[in-house]
């Protein structure tokens, strides 16, 4: 397997990963305890930058450096996994979005609130460029005869 299957697996695992950790802290901002008063006073918005950093940015990276090697070519394989990596952004983040009517309204602000949405909608772009490479062909090389 070359290397940039390895890479293309790499990143649908980080986009995996930054989907668990998102909803892991929505869950969290859901089921606080009300009697502690340490888990009253937790702020989202480090934690949530702190997983774009650790889990989307990369899987971003990696999904591009997958598709920037295997661009002359074109891969069905390595399409497909970066089009499943959007497809499990977009639905975590929708579920997340989708958990927001539940959460308190002390833990909502703008990050909260609008992260899910921007992550659905960059997760089109990382759709599209696994479906170009699906359809890419094989470029065959001139022969030359004489």
């Amino acid at each position: 397997m070359g290397s940039e299957k390895w890479i293309a697996i790499i990143s649908v695992a980080l986009f995996a990963m930054f989907v668990g950790e998102m909803l892991s802290v929505y869950n969290f901002m859901i089921n606080i305890p009300v009697n502690d008063e340490f888990l009253r006073s937790f702020e989202p918005d480090p934690k949530i930058i702190q997983f774009v950093s650790i889990g989307v940015a990369p899987a971003g990276i990696l999904a591009g450096v997958a598709f920037l090697l295997s661009k002359q070519y074109g891969s069905k394989q390595i399409g497909g996994m970066i089009i499943v990596g959007g497809l499990i952004m977009f639905v975590g983040m929708f579920v997340c979005y989708s958990m927001l009517d539940k959460i308190d309204d002390k833990f909502i602000t703008d990050l909260v609130r609008y992260m899910p949405i921007l992550f659905m909608i960059l997760s089109a772009p990382v759709i599209g460029v696994g479906i170009y490479l699906t359809k890419l062909k094989k470029k065959h090389p001139k022969k030359e005869y004489f």
